[in-house]
């Protein structure tokens, strides 16, 4: 690919003469100073750009031609700019195409559509190329050089620190004790392979077995609040949250979000959500993710990672949050969207393996290592359904465990359509996980027939779970109301016979989402008998803070 200092301008265009001249063009005038990549796909070309991001380089420009095979510019484009959002974005059309191009400008802020043929170059590309250039060169992603992480395949360490990475979107490179770069690294930090994981920052800091509160801190996460006092305190990153975080800090409100360790919850480990409004394609939980959070940022909401909130108390009209470390936040409000967690497995010999072969959610920095293997995913909800369908690229046969007779109660329709359409994936019903084997990574489950009881072991080295939801709300005990399961009650749920909560002390009924305690409001997953997906719980994100206002005004 070149010269790795210089910026990079990305054509791509499925013609062969198209995309040699439009190449040819741009390299005769901006050679020098970019490094003009070409690619004859769209799919070439986004691994092109993924390996640009990954290696901490700069995209200043991408050309793209509109009608293309499989993925056409605009979706491309749109691809591309969740990977950089300030890089520039040309769109190469015919004249028939004019009316797509236009529409382009506010699907994916298209800087400018070029008509093909272009010729002469210095009258119709050129000035074009320039003036864009020169926008990107007044404010361009930054370069920034790459974290490296080295550790063993089955270190249960290693795979926290990746995953805590690959669900914060901060690009790494994995690399194993026993490569010959990860023992030289390994060597200059004067460490061992028993050592590991070792990180190296971008800016050569080497953490050796790094808490998650020690990597976010160098890798350029938030921690820390800037202030004692906020409008509106969010607990929790998921759709709930981030809608929450988006909408208050839009408003006005001075917004906080504490996440205690990755934004986008369950739905951000989602390999592809289908059902999402908006997205006809889909969209994966990372960038719906990504974008939520950019969103939130630009509105001026702050958010914390890697922040454990353990204690909730009412100190006249604020509200006060306790954190793990001792120190607190208070504010006029204070929104849950703790979400909610999966069940561990509760089955012999199993504990030893997580991160080790079991897997809670879809670990997708798992999914490369699992090509040409035997997967078991347990669950029968819409996220083990989308995770089968991730890891059946990649492994050879993908084996569903559910507990009950068929999907059909517990999974969308469109995903038991896709599963059903794949040749590698194998639902087993009526079938449950009874215990677990290996040395130093899982290689053996045992499972068993719900209905007989018998069983009969298999070779396993991969292992899923999206079994259960469990609200993480302990933390709350005493001070809002639950319901036996956990879940945060709000609104007409708090009253029992038409009366208010035990302490209620306004002279109203608690508003719709709002619980047993003042001004502290509960949204999505965590709350009691909400709809389980992730648009109904961005909608109760943006709804609370609605309230929220009710509720400061009448303060």
């Amino acid at each position: 690919m070149g010269d790795m200092a210089n910026p990079t301008i990305l054509t791509v265009d499925d013609d062969p003469a198209v995309s040699r001249a439009v190449a040819r063009d741009v390299r005769r005038r901006y050679g020098e100073r970019y490094r003009v990549v070409r690619a004859a796909s769209a799919d070439d070309a986004l691994d092109a750009v993924r390996e640009i991001k990954l290696r901490g380089e700069q995209l200043a420009l991408v050309l793209a031609d509109y009608r293309m095979p499989q993925m056409n510019g605009i979706e491309f484009l749109e691809a591309v700019m969740d990977l950089f959002p300030l890089a520039r974005r040309v769109l190469l059309t015919a004249y028939a195409d004019t009316g797509a191009a236009i529409d382009a400008i506010n699907v994916v802020d298209l800087d400018h559509y070029l008509l093909k043929p272009w010729s002469p170059p210095e009258e119709n590309l050129y000035p074009v190329i320039d003036g864009l250039l020169e926008a990107w060169l007044s404010a361009p992603d930054p370069a920034v050089s790459e974290t490296r992480v080295v550790g063993h395949r089955w270190s249960a360490p290693s795979f926290a620190v990746r995953d805590f990475l690959t669900r914060n979107l901060v690009p790494y490179r994995w690399l194993q004790a026993e490569e010959p770069e990860g023992a030289s690294l390994l060597t200059a930090a004067g460490l061992t392979a028993e050592d590991v994981p070792l990180v190296v920052t971008a800016d050569g800091k080497s953490l050796v077995a790094p808490t998650e509160s020690e990597l976010a801190t160098h890798v350029g996460l938030s921690t820390r609040p800037t202030s004692d006092f906020y409008d509106l305190v969010v607990v929790g990153a998921g759709p709930a949250g981030l809608g929450a975080a988006v909408y208050g800090a839009s408003e006005g409100l001075r917004t906080v979000l504490v996440e205690r360790q990755a934004a986008g919850g369950q739905a951000g480990q989602s390999s592809r959500i289908e059902n999402y409004l908006g997205f006809p394609d889909g969209v994966s939980g990372a960038q719906l993710t990504d974008r939520a959070r950019r969103q939130a940022l630009r509105f001026g909401a702050e958010i914390l990672s890697t922040r454990e909130v353990v204690g909730l108390d009412a100190a006249g009209a604020g509200r006060v949050l306790r954190f793990g470390d001792g120190s607190t936040i208070t504010a006029h409000s204070v929104v849950l969207a703790t979400g909610v967690s999966y069940r561990r497995l509760d089955a012999p010999g199993l504990a030893d393996f997580t991160g080790a072969g079991l897997f809670y959610g879809s670990a997708t920095t798992e999914a490369l290592s699992c090509r040409g293997e035997e997967v078991y995913i347990v669950g029968g909800a819409n996220s083990a359904g989308q995770a089968a369908v991730h890891f059946s690229r990649h492994a050879r046969r993908v084996h569903l465990l559910i507990r009950s007779g068929d999907l059909r109660r517990s999974m969308s329709h469109y995903l038991i359509q896709q599963l059903d359409a794949i040749e590698n994936i194998e639902v087993h019903p009526w079938t449950e996980v009874a215990g677990g084997s290996g040395d130093d990574h899982l290689e053996q489950v045992v499972l068993r027939d719900a209905r007989s009881g018998e069983t009969h072991t298999v070779d396993c080295s991969w292992l899923f779970v999206f079994i259960g939801a469990e609200p993480r709300t302990e933390w709350l005990t005493g001070v809002v109301a639950r319901d036996p399961r956990g879940f945060v009650l709000t609104g007409p749920d708090l009253l029992a016979g038409g009366h208010r909560p035990p302490g209620w002390t306004l002279p109203r009924d608690p508003y719709h989402l709002e619980s047993s305690v003042p001004g502290v409001f509960a949204a999505g997953d965590v709350r009691a008998d909400s709809v389980k997906r992730v648009a109904s719980a961005v909608g109760e994100g943006a709804m609370a803070v609605s309230l929220v206002h009710r509720y400061l005004e009448a303060q």
